[in-house]
């Protein structure tokens, strides 16, 4: 077995009684937990001021009468104040780094049963912090008569061997991780893992955070939901406060984010707090960080690291003490090559970065957000709207087919969703205006940047869908020969022409024709398009 070094302050109180045979029938905390038979004390760190000295003598003799092999350290340390917890807990972490303890040659157990409720607690934060490397002992009176013995029980920080605890503490991790996607049961394995560390990081430190990820992803939902979930545990109490950095340009932008004083220039006609004050005591979020100049973002990061800033015209700094939150659909390691966005910065907030996907690479994820787009609808409008089963399934065929691009992943399907609740008067969403809405996405897709292959103009998305993206991209390349060219056999001869060569007939046409077929396409039906 290892020796035991109990760590403790002598109860000016509780250990104090009349010298004489009396004195061992009261129970005193610092002699009975040396004279337990099932708990072996080698070392004993006392803790007491000056004017306890004498009474810190008697004590120890008592302890050397009743178990020979203790020994017995008295530390003398003095407060000026007993009760203020700052020099208390300064003083006994002072302690704490001055003695050599080794956990793996020594049990260390930290006695709170003694000293003041601030010496109690601070040595409680000492240990949780692992600056008294050891256990929390508790000792206590025998009911029922004189004893001075007493009964003694050790407390274990490590919660999670109390099965009870982690079990609870394993729940209200879900049901946080839930809070973060705003209750939608998402089955994207990537996703869900990373809403997992978020939520551990968000409970654990207030360090500023980097949500990376194409435009409609969801950060800044999901930075509010962040700060909502520390709102409900009581981390933050300020506000949230939501900054689109795209939309600050010039002089604006430094006076929206920290202020000016009237009169600082022309239009200042009274002071203005700025943003980075305003989210004093909360969380700020700066989306589009990528999107500042470099003075602001110099500005930006000595915010973050000593909370003080100088507003616009100020000859004063001002303090603000937030947690920043920041999104970008930029790489912003690509900036700081490019010279763009400041290393340092980048640095400072590259401590806690995660990329969030698009909705393209979370298609699993689709049909719990359309239920949740639902669910938002009803809230918005008053008015519950639902799918027939034919319907749903025709729009999740689509939705979840490669011929869905989801440029503007949940943006889209949000939008997609609205339209096609409010062309449902009569609260059911048919299979006619799913027919309707994937023809409309097709021709806004169709005419954004990168065109369309022009197949979503002669496929429905179910026959798109069971086309192999090998075979979609031939398939394009045909039908684009096909419109250019003036008859069905010109066509032909172009696309077959390395071949020709070494073929008995050539009758390019019908060999076009039958390639067509495959798909359910005509020569009409796709030259007509030209």
């Amino acid at each position: 077995m290892k020796p035991t070094t109990v760590i403790g302050f002598l109860g000016s109180t509780l250990d104090a009684a009349k010298f004489g045979p009396s004195r061992w029938m009261k129970w005193r905390p610092s002699v009975g937990l040396c004279m337990h038979e099932d708990l072996r004390v080698d070392r004993f760190l006392m803790i007491h001021g000056s004017l306890h000295r004498r009474l810190a003598e008697l004590v120890s003799e008592d302890i050397a009468s009743v178990s020979p092999e203790t020994q017995v350290e008295r530390h003398v340390i003095d407060f000026t104040d007993a009760w203020d917890f700052e020099e208390v807990y300064g003083k006994l972490l002072d302690f704490a780094r001055a003695q050599p303890f080794d956990p793996d040659t020594e049990d260390v157990l930290v006695h709170i049963t003694t000293g003041t409720h601030v010496a109690q607690i601070c040595l409680f934060l000492l240990t949780e912090a692992h600056y008294l490397p050891g256990r929390l002992l508790q000792t206590q009176p025998q009911r029922g008569g004189p004893d001075a013995v007493g009964k003694w029980s050790v407390i274990d920080l490590d919660l999670s061997r109390y099965d009870s605890i982690a079990t609870r503490f394993a729940s209200e991790a879900q049901a946080s991780t839930s809070f973060l996607k705003s209750g939608i049961e998402t089955r994207n394995a990537a996703f869900n893992t990373m809403i997992d560390e978020i939520e551990q990081v968000a409970g654990r430190t207030r360090a500023p955070m980097l949500l990376m990820g194409p435009t409609g992803a969801g950060k800044s939902q999901l930075a509010r939901r962040i700060f909502e979930l520390k709102k409900l545990k009581r981390q933050v109490s300020g506000q949230f406060v939501e900054v689109n950095c795209a939309t600050l340009r010039g002089d604006s932008a430094m006076s929206a984010l920290f202020g000016h004083r009237k009169g600082a220039f022309t239009g200042a006609a009274a002071d203005r707090p700025g943003l980075l004050r305003t989210a004093d005591g909360g969380m700020l979020f700066l989306d589009e960080i990528g999107e500042l100049g470099l003075d602001e973002q110099a500005m930006i990061l000595r915010a973050i690291e000593d909370k003080r800033f100088l507003p616009v015209g100020a000859d004063r700094e001002v303090q603000s003490d937030f947690q920043l939150i920041a999104g970008t659909n930029r790489d912003l390691a690509r900036c700081v090559a490019e010279g763009t966005f400041r290393e340092d910065l980048f640095a400072r907030l590259n401590l806690w970065t995660f990329a969030l996907p698009g909705l393209a690479d979370r298609r699993e994820d689709i049909a719990p957000n359309l239920d949740y787009e639902l669910d938002r609808h009803a809230e918005r409008e008053g008015e519950r709207v639902m799918f027939n089963k034919e319907a749903r399934e025709r729009y999740l065929a689509f939705a979840m087919s490669p011929a869905a691009r989801w440029p503007g992943n949940f943006r889209d399907l949000a939008a997609s969703v609205t339209r096609m609740a409010t062309f449902s008067p009569k609260g059911r969403i048919d299979s006619e205006v799913v027919a309707t809405e994937i023809a409309r996405l097709q021709r806004l897709w169709g005419s954004g940047a990168g065109g369309d292959d022009g197949l979503c103009a002669l496929l429905d998305a179910e026959a798109l869908a069971a086309i192999d993206p090998f075979d979609r991209v031939q398939l394009a390349h045909v039908v684009a020969e096909c419109r250019a060219s003036r008859s069905l056999s010109e066509a032909g001869r172009k696309l077959f022409a390395a071949s020709r060569t070494r073929r008995a007939s050539t009758n390019d046409a019908d060999r076009l024709r039958k390639y067509l077929v495959r798909f359910g396409l005509d020569w009409d039906q796709v030259a007509g398009h030209a």
